[in-house]
């Protein structure tokens, strides 16, 4: 008894290049198809109903606080880690980058 495969192509030993390439294609598409299925799955996994939904009745609004402008304590070691923090993200020397001006917000 000869396998699936072989049965199917012509003269030969070996299985059609069309046998071939439908085969992948339905590989590859029956893939996508399970793929599909397990993340709509984990999705009504994941959102149980125990979450609660926010209302829309009014958006939530931070309270505004006074500018109060107080000294910074330790001024020039938070420019100088700040500075260094920047120097090394940029890959450049600490002596090439100027602070022109530093604010507490």
């Amino acid at each position: 008894m000869q396998p699936f495969i072989l049965a199917l192509s012509a003269a030969n030993d070996d299985p059609s290049i069309l046998f071939t390439c439908l085969l992948g294609v339905g590989v590859v598409f029956v893939g996508l198809v399970c793929i599909v299925g397990i993340v709509m799955l984990m999705n009504k996994l994941t959102s149980g109903k125990d979450q609660e939904s926010p209302t829309p009745s009014a958006p939530a609004v931070a309270p505004v606080a006074k500018a109060v402008s107080a000294p910074i304590e330790n001024r020039q070691e938070i420019i100088a880690a700040v500075v260094a923090a920047v120097a090394e993200e940029n890959g450049t020397d600490i002596s090439a980058i100027r602070v022109l001006s530093f604010k507490k917000l």
